[in-house]
């Protein structure tokens, strides 16, 4: 019997509807815990570290949201001024980013900003430093559900060209570029670094590319931001963000950066 060579992750068309959705989860969900019905704040951000979402709760800034459905993450409420955004930490790897975003779409989430720890790449930066992700090597399985293989995932122009200006005041070091998101981050060879680095890549990260396929595919405004703070774990000082220092830092980014994609949000739907 000849062996079946086919690729399953090639497999996939993204134009039929699928069985399993995430709104129907999270219903289900929430009649098993015995919750009330909830909608998430437009703007959410998700902060993979959980490093953030922990400072605005010992803050006073974010409260938990005790009605969020999902089984696997909590949902945080954080105040900045007027404006109410959610935030959820921990949800690491593209395949759990994804399915933690489609959940806050479908309870209301209009605008999504993500947060990464990243390694460094190129030799021309050095950390740390923020970097706005305008595309990312879809080196990952995630987003071939989605969307057909290419090699990478752009991010919308205008939205970068916006939070890029929105940023350009802050004292902290903000650059744009590309990143490399990978599955497996202990696959890092030193060949494949090189070849990704003559490639232009910035940082190495394990969500921008999915997440940017998923704003595409479901018309959402997705901005992915790269704390680029380690070279994957060869000096000292490497993951070293500043304190509580930096975590302020990060904030005011996506702070900014989920002002400029909600604004894109509204444009989009009064269209």
């Amino acid at each position: 019997m000849a062996e079946d060579t086919r690729i399953p992750l090639l497999e996939h068309e993204s134009s039929e509807t699928p069985v399993f959705t995430a709104g129907n989860l999270l219903e289900a969900a929430r009649i098993r815990k015995g919750l009330p019905k909830v909608s998430v704040p437009a703007g959410c951000l998700l902060d993979f570290d959980g490093e953030l979402v922990r400072h605005l709760a010992d803050t006073g800034r974010a409260v938990e949201d005790s009605a969020w459905p999902c089984f696997h993450t909590r949902l945080f409420r954080w105040r900045e001024g007027s404006a109410e955004y959610g935030v959820i930490g921990g949800t690491i790897g593209a395949p759990f980013a994804v399915l933690v975003a489609e959940e806050l779409f479908a309870l209301g989430c209009r605008a999504l900003v993500s947060i990464s720890s990243a390694g460094l790449v190129a030799e021309r930066f050095a950390p740390p430093f923020f970097l706005l992700i305008d595309r990312a090597l879809r080196d990952e399985g995630t987003s071939s559900h989605y969307k057909r293989p290419s090699r990478y995932a752009d991010a919308d122009p205008s939205l970068i060209t916006e939070v890029r200006r929105r940023t350009e005041g802050l004292s902290v070091p903000i650059h744009t570029g590309p990143s490399w998101t990978t599955d497996a981050p202990f696959r890092e060879t030193e060949s494949l670094i090189a070849s990704r680095r003559l490639e232009g890549i910035v940082s190495v990260e394990m969500e921008a590319a999915a997440l940017l396929t998923l704003g595409k595919v479901r018309n959402k405004p997705v901005v992915t931001l790269a704390h680029v703070t380690n070279t994957m774990a060869t000096r000292a000082e490497d993951f070293e963000k500043g304190g509580e220092t930096g975590l302020e830092e990060a904030l005011k980014v996506c702070e900014l950066a989920l002002e400029v994609a909600l604004e894109q949000a509204v444009g989009k739907e009064k269209k």
